[in-house]
């Protein structure tokens, strides 16, 4: 008689994952909208975080910003961790840090403790994302099916983004904490269901793993990124130390990548980027999503602070802005094999320069119906042109490397959003101080304090009150339309480089 012996336990459960792929791909799904919402669901809660904890500027736009520049460093050590030890693992203990965070985030009775904690959060959602992309170039075999479920995952990555503020808006009435607290019960429903359905992944106990290259990878992107971010703000540091550790973060990268073009087992395959389609991809990750989230922070607290919203009210205005994404990444399913990546991504981008510029002629007046018009080009433009870049970015690489990958693509679109707040943010900020001259009856303080942001300034009006508040608001919401325009410039100037660029470098399809 002869004995069959049974598969090993992780082809078994990539049997199951195979036989599930559709559940799977719902599972990771949720699990990325809670992580992609965590990066912009605090950009309509701007005014009631001001009240509740009174933040300076500074400490307002880190707690907006914590969370996107410490997943970005972390997405490269997580997916390549991911690679050797198994996804399911990192996604299991990615779901109790991120509830553990959320509880945090929603008990902190200070900005210091709310920083704290949104920095945790991003750990979670570090060792979560990889995880969520790779799984998917593992389970969908077919190149249809799989441009199908990544079509699905990239609107998703950016309704999530755009749901931020609508979740935000909605939460945010009842209680600024509740924005966090939601997060606990739906990871609960999820881990269950996680350990069920999710494929497990042979660990590769013979491939070297190099902490010396982790350690470079995560302390060159925090630096570049920390050092760019103060150099702009003046926050913690003044501009020469700002400026030294950017510097000193180029100089850990081009260490990192130097070392790993010396190694035989890289712990990323940097010669990826030799590939010119692949190149652009990540350029066009990056590009996109610093319009989309930097933007959407802008026009939130132009909604509110400008035009009177209130934060339900804001939210269901860029409800648009939702919808066009997920219908944009839906769509570029099937849009991309007719008319080829080049002219899908470089038209995604061009289209959505071309929705800014309405902005351009506004002033504090209200322009509802344009308004919906811009907000529907954003969303799909940008959502097109992400699906275009995603697919080539992952049909660049083998499975055994698809973490790395996925973690190239996701720390492009971390650094894209926290960059996009951080550098469009301060642009703003640069723009708006000195265009907001001094109010008479409002002392020389409260004007200091008014021309770090317009939420700075709508919190002193509130409190002098009578006619010098009224006239501080109203000198304070044109000096920041002012400054919008301004960043609406850069960001178009952008955009169009980059949609030209594209479509010079790209190869006809």
């Amino acid at each position: 008689m002869t004995v069959t012996q049974a598969p090993p336990a992780y082809k078994r459960a990539r049997r199951v994952g195979d036989d599930n792929r559709w559940a799977v791909l719902v599972l990771l799904c949720l699990s990325l909208l809670l992580i992609t919402v965590d990066a912009t669901v605090l950009h309509i809660a701007v005014p009631a975080l001001t009240a509740a904890l009174e933040p300076t500027a500074v400490q307002l736009l880190w707690i907006i910003d914590v969370y996107s520049l410490v997943v970005a460093p972390l997405l490269v050590l997580f997916g390549t961790l991911g690679d050797r030890y198994g996804r399911k693992r990192l996604v299991l203990g990615g779901y109790a840090i991120f509830g553990v965070a959320s509880a945090l985030a929603a008990a902190a009775t200070s900005p210091a403790m709310l920083i704290a904690a949104r920095a945790l959060l991003g750990v979670g959602g570090a060792m979560i994302m990889p995880a969520t992309l790779s799984i998917i170039r593992q389970v969908f075999t077919d190149r249809r099916e799989r441009a199908l479920a990544l079509g699905i995952w990239s609107a998703v990555a950016a309704a999530g983004a755009a749901v931020g503020p609508l979740v935000g808006g909605v939460l945010v009435g009842w209680w600024w904490g509740a924005v966090f607290l939601v997060n606990v019960p739906i990871l609960l429903a999820l881990l269950p269901a996680a350990v069920r359905l999710l494929p497990g992944t042979r660990e590769r106990q013979g491939r070297p793993w190099d902490a010396l290259s982790a350690a470079l990878s995560v302390g060159g992107i925090l630096a570049l990124a920390f050092g760019l971010k103060e150099a702009g703000s003046r926050g913690l540091m003044p501009l020469p130390a700002a400026l030294v550790v950017f510097a000193a973060g180029a100089g850990l990268l081009v260490w990192f990548v130097r070392r790993q073009s010396g190694l035989a087992v890289p712990l990323l395959d940097v010669e990826l980027f030799r590939r010119r389609e692949f190149t652009t991809g990540v350029a066009g990750v990056l590009l996109g999503v610093f319009s989309l989230v930097g933007l959407q922070l802008m026009l939130a607290q132009y909604l509110q602070l400008v035009l009177g919203d209130s934060p339900l009210q804001a939210a269901v205005r860029m409800l648009p802005l939702v919808l066009s994404a997920v219908t944009g990444g839906l769509a570029a399913a099937h849009i991309l094999p007719r008319i080829g990546m080049r002219a899908t991504m470089s038209g995604g981008l061009a289209l959505v320069a071309v929705a800014l510029s309405p902005t351009l002629t506004w002033g504090v007046e209200g322009h509802p119906v344009m308004l919906a018009f811009c907000f529907v080009g954003i969303g799909f433009g940008v959502q097109v042109a992400l699906l275009a870049a995603s697919d080539t970015i992952m049909s660049a690489c083998p499975e055994s490397r698809a973490g790395g990958a996925a973690a190239i693509e996701e720390t492009a679109y971390e650094l894209g959003a926290g960059l996009g707040v951080a550098v469009l943010g301060t642009i703003t900020t640069l723009a708006y101080s000195p265009a907001l001259p001094a109010v008479p009856g409002v002392p020389e303080g409260g004007m200091d304090q008014a021309r770090q942001s317009l939420a700075g300034a709508a919190h002193v009006a509130d409190q002098v009150g009578g006619s010098a508040g009224h006239a501080l608001l109203g000198a304070a919401r044109w000096a920041f339309v002012n400054a919008l325009h301004t960043t609406v410039v850069v960001s178009v100037v952008l955009l169009s480089l980059t949609a030209l660029a594209v479509a010079m470098l790209l190869r006809r399809d």
